[in-house]
């Protein structure tokens, strides 16, 4: 296993790709330390859900309910960490995050722009500062990052894909300021990838659309996307730093 004895952060690890990673990281071996945002409807029935299906795999959990644009959430998660499993952290995965809904410029205000920010790029910043303490040589940091940063985003979620080229750009500073400390960071940039994320923001027919100009002719899946983060997580990457990597079946090529 991969990340036999390794201690991994993630956060909005409860459902859909996060979820995904959680279990992915369990099948490496990962101690799990799972934060998950508990004002979401159906959160904690998807946090017990998660812890259940982790355990069937062997892993040590825990799971941290909290709202990360909230110091005192971010600090909870740390300690909770510590508490559990001592004072060091091996893997971060940033993937708390959203679009939230789409707003064109002339419907967007300071409050708007705040949160959006807030969500996809503080709650990033705010993890790797109260993590870096505990990183050490082979550490290894995943943002999330989305096709969205690189081509501009769809109508109406203009904050949204420029708080995520936010991420690549902080994730290429982080390769830089913490590789002296043999520590890796990259992004993963997914495309379209079938969770409820697009169920929730995507209409039916922009999704067939997109789906159809992937040059695999598919929607991705979350267990692919998991797949690609425990790589990054591991060893086996110990040369890949700085990278936003793209997968998102060929739709675009950067």
């Amino acid at each position: 296993m991969v990340l036999s004895g390794k201690v991994a952060v993630i956060t909005g690890g409860v459902r859909d790709i996060g979820r995904s990673i959680t279990l992915a990281m369990a099948d490496a071996g990962a101690k799990l330390v799972v934060n998950y945002y508990a004002d979401e409807e159906g959160a904690a029935e998807n946090a017990a859900e998660t812890v259940r299906l982790a355990k069937e795999k062997g892993a040590e959990i825990i799971t941290v309910p909290g709202d990360l644009m909230k110091a005192k959430d971010v600090e909870n998660v740390i300690a909770q960490s510590v508490e559990a499993f001592g004072e060091k952290v091996d893997v971060l995965v940033n993937v708390a995050g959203g679009i939230i809904g789409r707003k064109k410029i002339e419907e967007q205000d300071e409050d708007w722009y705040n949160l959006l920010m807030d969500l996809n790029m503080k709650t990033v910043w705010s993890m790797t500062k109260a993590v870096r303490p505990y990183l050490g040589e082979g550490g290894s940091i995943v943002n999330f990052a989305s096709q969205a940063g690189r081509d501009g985003a769809g109508a109406g979620a203009s904050l949204y894909g420029a708080s995520k080229a936010a991420v690549m750009g902080f994730t290429r500073a982080m390769a830089k300021e913490l590789g002296g400390i043999g520590v890796r960071c990259n992004a993963i940039c997914p495309g379209m990838i079938n969770t409820k994320f697009h169920d929730d923001h995507t209409p039916d027919q922009a999704r067939v659309n997109v789906a159809a100009a992937t040059a695999l002719r598919r929607e991705g899946r979350a267990e692919e996307v998991a797949d690609l983060v425990v790589y990054l997580a591991s060893e086996k990457s110990s040369f890949m730093s700085g990278n936003n990597i793209d997968i998102n079946g060929g739709l675009a090529f950067s």
